[in-house]
């Protein structure tokens, strides 16, 4: 389990990742300003941390970590602009949101990140008519490494580089959201051949609001999601077919199936040919956080690619050779997601209609081998990777699939030019 926010050693939600350091937990934009500006006259690093679902080491702080449990407030409304401050979960956003008859126009299926971690990280959903979280960034409070508290708009050009920030730029003290009116969706799920989920693509992904599919390894079989808005919550979940399919089988039943293909990894195969056999349809309407976010209880290490849409027929049509050269099983489903462009510098979909794919590995299982060439794929293609997610690129190789890399790093040599901000992953992929 992680540690609490203020205990010195820290592990994130993944468990694949801990440090000890100093922790801080200040309560304003004035404090972490002092912070900041003691830090930087000292030569010491902060790092700040939100709730520790990143599987890189982009949250480790290897001198003092910041945490911001104690801003987490609601603080305006303007129409449908929404301020909170940055250590607000999605979780609590949402509830934030609903009172005030409001809703995030797109989520993905975790909701314990915070407001800011999900933005730097670049936490997406799904949907061509969307980005990531951040695209929906109108507006952001940053504590620089002067220990400057500027306030960045819409028409100022930074605004592009903090959406995606990684945490090098700053740190973010608040966050005005560009919201949309509550609505409800219409959840359609249902198990289908492999081959006819890539078959309908072109016609699904522009034809519903939000896509995604999940493949089950050694098996031609799967699951096809779609979300669209409808105008009543006219045929909600039953609380007994929520808990059973999303408490019981995703979770309990589940974390059974997996310890056992962990201790019996022969008997894999043969576990998620029976998982997907036993996938059942289901449609039903729900509000769209409740629709969008699952329970996940199961813990895993993960990767996650974006590539370009185009090119997914091609990267997946390579995975059951690349199954059968690694040295252990697959458990976990392959998880496929699909975004719109957006025009923030660092993020993954930048400029291009992508697909998303997620691979994981149940938790004390191996899974370098199966990532790193999953990567080798995906690189091939220009592909990106997500900056919370497990991956093995370094500045050298993002640098060419990232047209505005070198702006990013000039807006960093702006705001952090002593790198009090920068930790070994900020290092690796951004250069020193």
């Amino acid at each position: 389990m992680t540690n609490p926010v203020y205990a010195r050693h820290w592990t994130n939600w993944g468990t694949n990742q801990e440090s000890v350091a100093d922790v801080l937990t200040p309560a304003s934009a004035d404090e972490i300003a002092a912070t900041v500006t003691e830090t930087a006259a000292a030569g010491r690093r902060v790092k700040v941390v939100g709730s520790g679902h990143s599987f890189t080491d982009i949250a480790v702080a290897d001198d003092q970590r910041m945490v911001l449990h104690r801003m987490n407030r609601f603080v305006s409304i303007d129409g449908p602009l929404v301020t909170v401050q940055a250590g607000m979960t999605l979780r609590t956003l949402n509830t934030v949101l609903h009172g005030h008859g409001l809703a995030m126009p797109n989520l993905g299926d975790i909701d314990a990140q915070t407001v800011a971690g999900a933005i730097a990280t670049g936490t997406h959903g799904t949907g061509l008519g969307h980005g990531t979280i951040a695209s929906c960034v109108e507006a952001v409070t940053l504590v620089t490494g002067l220990g400057k508290i500027e306030r960045f708009t819409a028409d100022a050009p930074e605004l592009k580089a903090i959406g995606v920030g990684l945490g090098a730029l700053g740190i973010i003290t608040e966050v005005t959201l560009r919201c949309v009116p509550a609505f409800t969706l219409h959840a359609d799920e249902r198990p289908m051949l492999l081959t006819e989920m890539l078959a309908g693509l072109d016609e699904w992904i522009p034809g519903n609001d939000h896509i995604e599919f999940f493949w089950y390894p050694y098996t031609d079989r799967g699951q096809l999601k779609r979300n669209n808005r409808v105008d009543v919550d006219d045929r909600p979940l039953s609380r007994f077919r929520g808990w059973l399919d999303d408490e019981f089988l995703s979770n309990t039943v589940w974390q059974g199936v997996c310890k056992v293909g962990q201790r019996m990894p022969r008997t894999v195969p043969a576990l998620n040919g029976i998982a997907a056999r036993a996938l059942s349809a289901r449609a039903y309407t729900g509000p769209s956080a409740g629709v969008f976010c699952t329970s996940r209880r199961v813990r895993f290490t993960e990767m996650e690619y974006e590539i370009p849409r185009a090119a997914l027929p091609e990267v997946l049509g390579a995975f059951p050779a690349l199954f059968d050269r690694l040295p252990f099983r697959v458990q976990f489903p392959v998880e496929v997601r699909f975004t719109g462009p957006d025009d923030l510098w660092m993020s993954h979909g930048y400029d291009r209609e992508s697909a998303y794919i997620a691979v994981h590995q149940y938790l004390g299982t191996e899974y370098e081998p199966y990532f790193r060439a999953v990567e080798e794929l995906c690189a091939a293609q220009g592909g990106r990777p997500h900056w919370g997610k497990l991956h093995y690129r370094n500045a050298a190789s993002l640098r060419p699939v990232y047209p505005r890399f070198d702006d990013f790093l000039a807006i960093r040599d702006r705001f952090d030019p002593s790198r009090i901000f920068a930790n070994a992953y900020l290092n690796r992929v951004l250069g020193e």
